[in-house]
């Protein structure tokens, strides 16, 4: 088997190894693909589903979250579609809804191009994006916290709610945890929850280039993987 498959990505011939995911790939080639939940050299949950893309096959198109989508040969990939970035507006508004003072989401949020957030703001301090879990479990191999319960009353934790004695303290949960990083103005107060979009005129410059990274700084503080790498 070969090590390397060539593909399409958004119309541009690519060379990528077998072994990485449709993401990874993109992004190494600067093609901008918004994500949250995706942490370089670590597993991949799909927990946020802001990666998704169209994977075209026969002529059909399936919408699928590309950190989870393994390359292969021949495959073509779209990423920036109005029926992609229609369903990945609504994603991130629905993200800025759950947690609005984390300055990451919005930045992503405006990043998605969300002008108004339609669903109630909820406030809440975390969205299960599985950042903190994964690097305590795949770099530290601690497993101090992991997820508890189903459904809405899923959550994250420490066994039986108390701190093991086998928890490191290294922080690493909190320095990767988006919700870390406090909107410009200072965290928002219950009923006063809002859409910042004060990043918004950095986007002037992707509307020209609408399919490549351009390092456009959004959500500074919380590295997109280009900057992690």
């Amino acid at each position: 088997m070969q090590p390397y498959v060539t593909l399409t990505i958004d119309g541009a011939t690519v060379r990528a190894s077998r072994a990485k995911s449709v993401l990874d790939v993109a992004i190494e080639y600067g093609i901008c693909i918004p994500h949250l939940c995706h942490l370089p050299q670590m597993s991949d949950l799909a927990a946020c589903r802001l990666c998704i893309v169209e994977h075209v096959r026969n002529g059909r198109s399936e919408v699928t979250t590309s950190c989870t989508l393994r390359v292969q040969d021949d495959m073509v990939i779209r990423t920036n579609t109005e029926k992609i970035r229609k369903l990945r507006r609504n994603i991130a508004e629905l993200l800025v809804a759950e947690a609005p003072n984390s300055r990451a989401i919005q930045d992503i949020a405006v990043r998605c191009g969300v002008k108004q957030v339609r669903y109630p703001f909820r406030n809440k301090n975390c969205v299960l994006c599985g950042r903190c879990v994964r690097v305590c479990t795949e770099m530290w191999s601690a497993r101090a916290i992991g997820f508890v319960g189903r459904g809405k009353d899923r959550h994250v934790d420490f066994p039986f709610g108390v701190r093991p004695d086998f928890c490191k303290q290294c922080g690493s949960c909190v320095q990767l945890c988006p919700m870390t990083i406090t909107p410009c103005d200072g965290p928002m107060n219950p009923g006063e929850e809002r859409l910042c979009g004060k990043c918004e005129a950095q986007l002037l410059v992707t509307e020209r280039m609408p399919d490549s990274c351009v390092w456009c700084q959004l959500g500074s503080g919380f590295s997109c993987a280009r900057y992690a790498s």
